[in-house]
């Protein structure tokens, strides 16, 4: 057995009422001069967390935008400057994460992150910036949070509409990294726990957004999809959604909740192991488990369609033209024809079969 993987260095701090620990944290990575990140829907959960860091905050940064739109990330490191902040602390999805992640990329400070999501990206190395219709995304090491803070209670106020979608976009990182560039069986072996640790918990948590435990069980379940994805890289599936997200708009989580199981039937061919795998997670035979992940997203009130999330009839040509070329080195080569039709079947919402 012979394979490369480069594990990305980084503390996880996992356990419910763990964001009490934050001081502590910051003050182990010699912050002093704290940017707090958080949108405005995060309000409550910032001003707690301002106050477990006291006097260490100097500045607070709320026009946070998904896909990290270039005017508003030059705002932020432009705060970072002006209030010579030495850490920032960033809390919400994978947004919030996402501005964090420009400014460390930008300006010599440490990074320590909140998820109050399932988005994953706190674990990666990659980051992401939008201009006009275009998201460039990248590899930099100094945008991987020093420390993530995991904590349960933080995804308890999280509603059934987010929770869902943010779930199936752990669920994308979990598969993708089954059959991504640099996939080993490392991460492979966490993939398939954290796949089979979402597809049970993620109804639990649309229907008892109270249990503590499902939370829990879904949250280290996004851990550990976003550490294998981390460890190998993206494929067909989030190269569709960075396109779809840059020209128009889409929200992320939505966009996996539908993409997910079209890009499985159009790659199927080309990963008969993965597909094994997964399907002993879920309990469905092979051939079953593109319409799984549909039936999911299905089951917990995510969407199934491009067009029921707002995306125009008349971009679905552009968009693969743009998916074949970002997504070149997918494992198996997107043809035009071929991702046209896979994202026509996403538009309309069919339930998708292998190809």
């Amino acid at each position: 057995m012979n394979f490369t993987y480069n594990v990305l260095a980084g503390r996880v701090v996992f356990g419910a009422g763990s964001r009490r620990s934050l001081a502590e944290e910051a003050a182990a990575l010699g912050g002093q001069r704290i940017l707090v990140v958080a949108d405005v829907a995060e309000d409550a959960i910032a001003a707690e967390v301002a106050e477990v860091l006291g006097d260490l905050v100097v500045a607070r940064f709320s026009d946070v935008a998904q896909h990290v739109p270039i005017a508003q990330a030059d705002a932020a490191i432009s705060l970072a400057r002006q209030s010579e902040a030495d850490t920032v602390v960033t809390i919400g999805g994978g947004s919030a994460t996402g501005f964090g992640k420009i400014i460390a990329r930008s300006l010599d400070v440490q990074l320590i992150a909140v998820p109050t999501t399932y988005a994953g990206s706190e674990m990666t190395d990659v980051w992401g910036l939008t201009e006009g219709d275009h998201k460039q995304t990248g590899k930099d090491p100094r945008v991987k949070p020093n420390v993530v803070v995991y904590d349960p209670e933080l995804t308890l106020t999280l509603p059934a509409f987010i929770a869902g979608p943010s779930g199936m976009n752990a669920m994308a990182h979990a598969v993708e990294a089954l059959y991504g560039p640099g996939s080993n069986p490392v991460v492979s072996a966490m993939a398939v726990e954290a796949i089979a640790a979402l597809h049970t918990g993620l109804p639990v948590v649309v229907a008892e957004p109270e249990n503590l435990d499902g939370r829990s069980h879904v949250l280290y379940g996004a851990y550990l999809a976003a550490v294998a994805l981390a460890g190998t890289g993206t494929a067909l599936h989030h190269k569709t959604c960075h396109v779809l997200g840059g020209m128009f708009n889409l929200n992320h989580g939505d966009m996996n909740s539908v993409v997910l199981g079209h890009a499985l039937a159009y790659n199927a061919p080309a990963i008969p192991e993965c597909m094994m795998r997964i399907a002993s997670a879920v309990g469905v035979d092979v051939p079953g488990v593109p319409g799984a992940m549909f039936d999911l997203a299905a089951a917990i009130g995510a969407p199934t369609s491009l067009e029921a999330i707002g995306m125009p009839a008349d971009g679905l040509d552009e968009a693969a033209r743009r998916v074949v070329i970002e997504a070149a080195a997918n494992v198996r080569p997107p043809e035009e024809d071929g991702i046209r039709q896979m994202l026509d079947n996403a538009y309309f919402g069919r339930r998708p079969s292998q190809v």
